[in-house]
């Protein structure tokens, strides 16, 4: 049947509207889900209690599962059919965040939080994948727009509303809005959704994908159990030694596979390898500050959810218009080069807010954050047109899949390693101005300031005032921002050095202009 009269048969534009509010419902409940999980943390902690390790995986074994899942949850839309995946993936969030809700246990909140991530990533890849069924040519471009600008929504707005919910109903709320989210899309929007397949969707790499995801597993729990364990704690060792073996089976398997989940073979375009360095930029430059700030502001510096929240707007909100003026400066500059200055931008925010936050939060983080935001704003509006424009047209469905990948793991990864980091750090910190204390206790306490409990940190020190523990924490805390600052500026180089190139007629195709899309999103 055409797609237009297919489209009639379900209400016509009144039809793709409903899926399209839908899908941006879905979508809108990720990020909140990310941000606002950040915020409500130290008040799981001190309800539920728990170890920091417990604590870590609230936010990590999200981000790890979504990341690792996404390329199979695509492959499976494509072959199962978009709606029924989409379907599945937003009645198991919801699902989710209603068991949520009741949790008993900090444990519980962790696997079930890993059984969320897995179904927004079958959320995210069928709505994705439908809105590109049912939309095309300009109205395509609206679509997708109006979904990347609902993800711009989630992240600027989640902290503040996690923080109006906790204050009021208790963290619980956080978790149970995103439930009705997910249930009005599923009410509203499934039922006026067409469902569509792939008729020539070939077998999927089962075996890739499998490695991939065993492979970030042992890397993210080597990573977050480092801290607290000891690096060379034979279990921390085995995983971080068995990462590195799954990784090179990994690409051992995908350079013979037939239909590879990664094809290696784009990585001999310097400028999809340049597009790659974009999401390590931000993940280190800004993701991680969605959640490192948060613990930081409520757990250590004594800030209620609700202020906290606030003072994040100041870092959130310019990704709801920065990248759509990062579109339209593409008309008279690079897109490479609109990326790199952001970057570099965004270093000069961490260097400046490292200098801000010496004396606590206030008044004077607010113009750094802005900064950063800005700064991170600028790519994060062309990175996902960049993804397809620099490779050839046929290639584009793999080197969306790639980036979106790359993009999502790589917040976990990056999530899970500065927050180990920053654990080191204020290790050594106390271990300077505190020479006499069991080692122990140190490294216990460093690992409760990393994940925003001071409480705890206190009583691991006895007879040290809570202003000097702040103290040696705000600087370790800085040390981690000017190492932010120089990841940051190095991916800004290598962009620079990759995408300002013009591209080879024989080796790249010329660079479209880039339209913001949401992560994830395929127009294959």
């Amino acid at each position: 049947m055409p797609r237009g009269a297919d489209n009639d048969a379900h209400g016509g534009a009144a039809g793709r509207g409903a899926i399209l509010a839908a899908v941006c419902l879905a979508a809108l409940a990720l990020p909140l889900s990310f941000s606002g999980g950040a915020v409500a943390t130290p008040a799981m902690g001190r309800s539920l209690g728990g170890s920091p390790e417990a604590m870590s995986w609230v936010t990590n074994a999200f981000m790890l599962t979504f990341g690792s899942m996404l390329m199979l949850a695509g492959a499976l839309a494509d072959r199962l059919g978009r709606k029924r995946v989409f379907a599945w993936g937003v009645g198991g969030f919801a699902s989710c965040a209603l068991a949520l809700g009741l949790a008993p246990t900090l444990a519980a909140v962790d696997v079930l939080r890993a059984l969320q991530g897995i179904f927004a990533a079958a959320a995210l890849a069928g709505g994705t994948a439908a809105l590109a069924q049912e939309f095309e040519g300009a109205a395509a471009t609206r679509a997708f727009g109006a979904l990347g600008a609902t993800f711009g929504v989630g992240l600027a707005f989640g902290p503040v509303l996690a923080g109006w919910l906790i204050e009021h109903f208790g963290w619980r709320a956080v978790f149970l809005t995103g439930a009705v989210a997910g249930i009005l899309a599923l009410g509203f929007g499934v039922p006026r959704m067409r469902e569509t397949r792939d008729p020539h969707a070939g077998r999927f790499d089962c075996l890739g994908a499998l490695l991939f995801t065993a492979a970030l597993t042992a890397f993210t729990c080597g990573i977050i159990e480092g801290p607290g364990l000891g690096w060379r704690h034979p279990r921390v060792m085995a995983l971080l030694t068995g990462a590195v073996a799954l990784s090179l089976a990994f690409l051992r398997a995908e350079a013979r596979a037939q239909r590879p989940m990664l094809d290696l073979s784009l990585f001999r375009y310097p400028r999809f390898v340049g597009v790659q360095l974009l999401p390590v930029a931000t993940c280190y430059g800004y993701i991680v500050l969605l959640v490192l700030l948060p613990l930081r502001f409520i757990g250590v510096d004594g800030y209620d959810e609700m202020q906290a929240g606030i003072l994040m707007l100041a870092l959130s909100v310019p990704m709801l218009w920065v990248p759509f003026v990062a579109v339209r400066l593409t008309r008279g500059f690079d897109a490479g080069a609109i990326c790199g200055a952001g970057l570099v931008l965004a270093a000069a925010g961490l260097w400046a807010l490292r200098w801000a936050l010496r004396d606590g939060p206030g008044a004077l983080a607010v113009v750094p954050m802005l900064m950063i935001g800005v700064g991170a704003g600028l790519p994060w509006g062309l990175m996902d047109g960049l993804s397809v424009s620099v490779v050839p047209k046929e290639r584009a469905g793999m080197a969306t899949g790639i980036f979106s990948t790359m993009r999502v793991a790589g917040e976990g990864v990056a999530l899970a390693s500065v927050t180990a980091v920053l654990a080191a750090l204020v290790a050594a910190r106390l271990r300077e101005v505190l020479p006499g204390v069991d080692a122990g206790s140190l490294t216990g306490a460093a690992v409760r300031l990393a994940t925003g409990d001071l409480s705890e940190a206190l009583l691991l020190l006895p007879g040290m005032a809570p202003a000097s523990v702040r103290a040696s924490y705000a600087e370790a805390f800085g040390l981690l921002l000017d190492g932010l600052a120089v990841i940051t500026l190095l991916c800004a180089a290598g962009v620079l050095a990759f995408l300002g190139r013009k591209p080879s007629p024989r080796m790249e195709p010329q660079t479209l202009k880039s339209t913001p899309c949401a992560s994830g999103s395929s127009r294959e």
